[in-house]
Protein backbone atom coordinates (compact mmCIF):
# COMPACT_ATOMS: atom_id res chain seq x y z
CA UNK A 1 0.00 0.00 0.00
CA UNK A 2 1.58 4.04 -0.90
CA UNK A 3 1.98 5.67 2.01
CA UNK A 4 -0.34 8.88 2.69
CA UNK A 5 1.68 11.97 2.35
CA UNK A 6 0.49 15.49 3.41
CA UNK A 7 1.10 18.20 1.20
CA UNK A 8 1.17 20.78 3.00
CA UNK A 9 3.52 19.39 5.18
CA UNK A 10 5.49 18.16 2.53
CA UNK A 11 6.00 21.59 1.05
CA UNK A 12 6.29 23.54 4.48
CA UNK A 13 9.58 20.57 5.04
CA UNK A 14 10.70 21.19 1.64
CA UNK A 15 11.19 24.71 2.33
CA UNK A 16 12.87 24.52 5.37
CA UNK A 17 15.60 22.67 3.58
CA UNK A 18 15.90 25.00 1.78
CA UNK A 19 15.94 28.19 4.26
CA UNK A 20 18.25 26.08 6.08
CA UNK A 21 20.79 25.66 2.61
CA UNK A 22 20.18 29.21 2.32
CA UNK A 23 21.51 30.48 5.82
CA UNK A 24 24.39 28.22 5.74
CA UNK A 25 25.50 29.88 2.50
CA UNK A 26 24.70 33.25 4.34
CA UNK A 27 26.92 31.86 7.05
CA UNK A 28 29.53 31.09 5.33
CA UNK A 29 29.73 34.33 3.13
CA UNK A 30 28.95 36.56 5.26
CA UNK A 31 30.34 35.39 9.09
CA UNK A 32 34.41 36.21 7.65
CA UNK A 33 36.20 39.02 9.72
CA UNK A 34 37.54 41.74 7.33
CA UNK A 35 40.87 40.00 6.53
CA UNK A 36 39.43 36.83 5.76
CA UNK A 37 37.28 38.90 2.98
CA UNK A 38 40.27 40.28 1.53
CA UNK A 39 42.26 37.34 1.63
CA UNK A 40 39.24 35.59 -0.19
CA UNK A 41 38.89 38.45 -2.69
CA UNK A 42 42.49 38.71 -3.81
CA UNK A 43 42.91 34.91 -4.29
CA UNK A 44 39.32 35.17 -6.62
CA UNK A 45 40.86 37.82 -8.42
CA UNK A 46 44.41 35.72 -8.83
CA UNK A 47 42.24 32.62 -10.03
CA UNK A 48 39.96 34.79 -12.38
CA UNK A 49 43.28 36.58 -13.87
CA UNK A 50 44.76 33.17 -14.49
CA UNK A 51 41.93 31.62 -16.52
CA UNK A 52 41.34 34.80 -18.14
CA UNK A 53 45.16 34.10 -19.28
CA UNK A 54 44.67 30.48 -20.47
CA UNK A 55 41.88 31.42 -23.00
CA UNK A 56 42.25 30.10 -26.20
CA UNK A 57 39.84 32.52 -27.37
CA UNK A 58 39.21 35.99 -26.43
CA UNK A 59 35.94 37.79 -26.41
CA UNK A 60 35.40 40.64 -28.70
CA UNK A 61 37.92 39.62 -31.71
CA UNK A 62 36.55 38.76 -34.94
CA UNK A 63 37.23 36.31 -37.01
CA UNK A 64 40.08 37.74 -39.33
CA UNK A 65 41.43 39.87 -36.73
CA UNK A 66 44.93 38.23 -35.28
Amino acid sequence: MAEIVNLRQARKQRERKRAEAKAQENRAAYGLTKPQKAKAGSERAKLLATLEGARLDKPGRGEGEP
